[in-house]
């Protein structure tokens, strides 16, 4: 099913957006954006992405899955592109900002498209300023950055070297007078550089999704939720994850779950990959 290219004027644009100085004479949609009630949370990072990163992206947006939240990036490469799945994954709603036109030949980066349409078929939105044919440019990666701060409440930086493109969102984000949250990372990797020095500037240090929806003005549910299953699991996948009530060794989780070594073995790899599972001390367990 295609979805139509739709412009939005100013009065339709997200309500923090309308507010930034340098607020788009006009904006691009193909798909919904989400109702006003939810709070924009940017998440970003770096394109060259670690298993640590992947990992913290994931948990942190799988605790934010019961509140009315989205998830808006940039559909790059690495942390962007798995803020968006890990948004995905979880039933939130995302919103995809992008550098290019909206029309399918144009679509930026290419490798990412089938994740653009994934965006689509579960009921997200993405955006540009740019006109439908427009290829991106050097000069429209920092405008569609602007645009990310602008629409979202606070911005979310996973990791960043010292020169990361990623810093210019969390700047824009300090301009537009919205909160800048950091993920702290291990000393001495290249990959935290950056977001260790906006820590030490002042960001506001992340552990776990009950600081961000403290920021956010979100009072966390005292209740005990079941983990979101994804959608486009196997269901040797599923059956894996729900399984996972607690850390098993792989023995014990292909005996509880019924499956055979090897469908358990390569579902396992699947999730492995995809940051849904971690595999430590002889244990398997959800992240």
């Amino acid at each position: 099913m295609p979805y139509p290219i739709q412009q939005l004027r100013k009065k339709d644009f997200p309500a923090l957006l309308q507010t930034i100085p340098d607020c788009p004479k006009m904006l691009f949609m193909k798909g919904t954006m989400p109702p006003p009630e939810r709070k924009m949370l940017c998440v970003v990072g770096s394109r060259a992405a670690s298993a640590y990163g992947r990992r913290m992206c994931a948990t942190l947006i799988a605790g934010l899955a019961q509140y009315p939240i989205t998830i808006v990036s940039g559909l790059a490469l690495g942390i962007d592109a798995e803020a968006h799945k890990a948004a995905l994954d979880v039933g939130l709603p995302t919103v995809a900002v992008l550098p290019s036109g909206l029309d399918e030949n144009v679509l930026y980066p290419t490798l990412n498209r089938p994740l653009a349409k994934r965006i689509l078929t579960q009921g997200g939105a993405l955006v540009s300023e740019n006109v439908p044919d427009f290829r991106a440019m050097l000069h429209s990666f920092p405008e569609r950055n602007r645009v990310m701060a602008g629409m979202s409440i606070a911005t979310l930086v996973i990791e960043a070297g010292e020169k990361s493109g990623t810093l210019i969102t969390s700047r824009l984000a300090l301009d537009y007078n919205r909160e800048v949250l950091a993920i702290p990372h291990e000393l001495g990797r290249p990959s935290g550089t950056g977001v260790n020095k906006l820590i030490r500037e002042g960001a506001v240090l992340i552990r776990d999704s009950d600081d961000i929806l403290q920021v956010l003005g979100i009072k966390p549910s005292d209740k005990p939720v079941q983990q979101s299953l994804p959608t486009d699991l196997t269901d040797a996948e599923a059956k894996i994850l729900t399984a996972l009530t607690e850390p098993l060794a792989r023995d014990e989780l292909i005996e509880q779950t019924g499956l055979t070594a090897q469908s358990a073995n390569i579902a396992l790899s699947s999730l492995l990959i995809r940051g849904l599972l971690d595999e430590r001390l002889g244990k398997i367990e959800r992240i």
